[in-house]
């Protein structure tokens, strides 16, 4: 285990640890932070768990905030129905219906996530603001890393054909999966990039079974936030990187354009992994966004 450059904030702010049913899943939640403070539900992204979000939750001090895992990966349980963005949209309403957050709350996607997020709102979900980190903001295969992006479908494809326990062995291959954090890491210092590759290593094939992560990947590259970016009357803000190989800058520009009402910080020489190589300048934005939590 690689020590997390972040772990002495993270450990001022405490945790506790939740389980629920929410649609017959039974789904794992981490709750930071004071519960009186202002509430910040998370949505992570595609084959991660809460724990790669927790380098942006150290820096948000003054905020309740609760992180699930998604039905399928982590901790969760997978969905009784398909793990698409209907079944994701409707699994996150339960869940914040659940929460009864009579005070209201705020919402926070990344990656795939912010499909996800984007989704809910535009189908009724009701935070009072939305915040999509790293957002998906453009088809995948249009992306300046198109290339890898079909390599990724061939491989996928190929656990798909494969019989069950060759093909849940391939999409859980630790050198594929260090190839993926390879492409996608951009920082040049050394700690923080075997920080990156051990939360891959550990975190990025917690997933349930083989179906879930493939019907899930289907939904991640078949759909994008400007499905759903017209629909969203809430207050947004997209934080987005300059070097992200899924969405590239210019498209997150004309993303931005398409909401009735939101903003976009860009995130200076990182990529699609604002969450670990600058989780301090993203809830620097994220916060000046929301207000200062309880301190507001």
């Amino acid at each position: 285990m690689i020590p997390s450059p972040y772990a002495a904030p993270l450990a001022r702010i405490p945790v506790r640890e939740h389980r629920a049913s929410v649609l017959g899943t039974e789904t794992a939640w981490w709750e930071y932070g004071d519960p009186a403070a202002p509430a910040l539900v998370l949505v992570h992204g595609f084959r991660g768990d809460h724990h790669g979000l927790e380098p942006i939750v150290a820096y948000l001090e003054g905020f309740r905030v609760i992180s699930p895992d998604l039905p399928g990966f982590g901790a969760s349980a997978p969905l009784a129905a398909a793990h698409d963005i209907a079944g994701y949209t409707a699994w996150l309403r339960a869940f914040v219906e659940q929460l009864d957050l009579a005070g209201g709350f705020d919402l926070l996607g990344h990656s795939f996530g912010s499909i996800i997020a984007a989704a809910a709102v535009a189908a009724g979900l009701a935070p009072r603001r939305l915040v999509l980190v790293n957002p998906i903001g453009a088809p995948a295969l249009e992306g300046p890393r198109g290339v890898m992006t079909r390599l990724a479908v061939g491989y996928y494809r190929a656990a798909a054909a494969l019989p069950e326990r060759a093909g849940f062995a391939l999409l859980r291959n630790g050198a594929i999966v260090r190839v993926m954090s390879v492409t996608m890491a951009k920082t040049r210092e050394k700690p923080l990039r075997r920080f990156i590759h051990d939360q891959h290593d550990r975190y990025f094939s917690a997933f349930a079974d083989r179906d879930a992560v493939l019907q899930a990947f289907r939904a991640s590259v078949s759909h994008d936030v400007r499905e759903y970016a017209p629909r969203i009357g809430v207050p947004t803000l997209l934080v987005a990187a300059d070097r992200d190989d899924i969405t590239p800058i210019e498209a997150q520009r004309r993303l931005v354009e398409q909401f009735p009402d939101a903003s976009l910080e860009v995130v200076r020489d990182v990529g699609h992994l604002i969450h670990y190589e600058a989780p301090d300048e993203a809830a620097t934005h994220i916060r000046q966004f929301l207000g200062a939590g309880a301190g507001a």
